[in-house]
């Protein structure tokens, strides 16, 4: 089951693929997760970049946004949403990422851990919206299939101070239902959710 259209998700994977062709940048969000899940696709785009390449993106039809801390440039539907560091205010200090990184396709894409505490950030604060649902999928499909490294995950957290992201973590997991979404059968669901949670608890 596909959360956006495909028609849409098609059309933001192209604009992403052009977008590395002319740009440097790390990729954070759903487009960085479905390339470590190969799960769910994405209808926005998330990327941090210098500002180097910030100056480099102002040919795009760049508007900074002062109230959310990024920069946005609007294709038709799609959204991409700009960080960049020292000015955007995101879960794990925006400057910090470039330490947290992986190649992926040709993409340089946060870590899934780093993914992981960054969705946890967005998912707290769109509960209740279309967007904090998909946050949602997008979490326990990185618990699910990206081999969360669940003690680097916990050094994390410490080191930014966010100790009480596991126990929502086990909150959101043991509440999520939407097993479609993931492509999986109930059975194989509850194992996931049953080996997920003892991971967690021993942290």
């Amino acid at each position: 089951m596909e959360f956006w259209n495909s028609l849409l998700t098609e059309k933001s994977w192209k604009l992403l693929q052009e977008l590395k062709k002319k740009y440097n940048f790390i990729l954070i969000g759903g487009w960085a997760i479905y390339l470590w899940t190969k799960q769910q696709k994405s209808k926005d785009i998330d990327i941090v970049v210098d500002i180097k390449e910030l100056q480099k993106l102002k040919r795009e039809n760049l508007n900074k946004n002062d109230n959310l801390k990024k920069y946005e440039i609007k294709y038709e539907e799609i959204d991409v949403d700009i960080y960049v560091p020292y000015f955007s205010k995101l879960t794990i200090p925006t400057e910090d990422l470039k330490n947290y990184t992986s190649k992926i396709e040709g993409f340089e894409v946060a870590s899934s851990e780093v993914l992981l505490i960054l969705k946890q950030g967005a998912e707290s604060q769109r509960k209740n919206s279309v967007k904090g649902e998909k946050d949602k999928i997008d979490i326990i499909s990185l618990l699910s299939f990206s081999n969360i490294d669940f003690k680097r995950y916990k050094s994390i957290i410490e080191k930014y101070k966010l100790v009480n992201y596991i126990e929502k973590l086990i909150n959101l997991v043991r509440n999520f239902t939407d097993y479609q979404s993931l492509n999986l059968n109930p059975r194989e669901f509850k194992l996931k959710k049953e080996e997920i949670i003892k991971n967690l608890r021993r942290l």
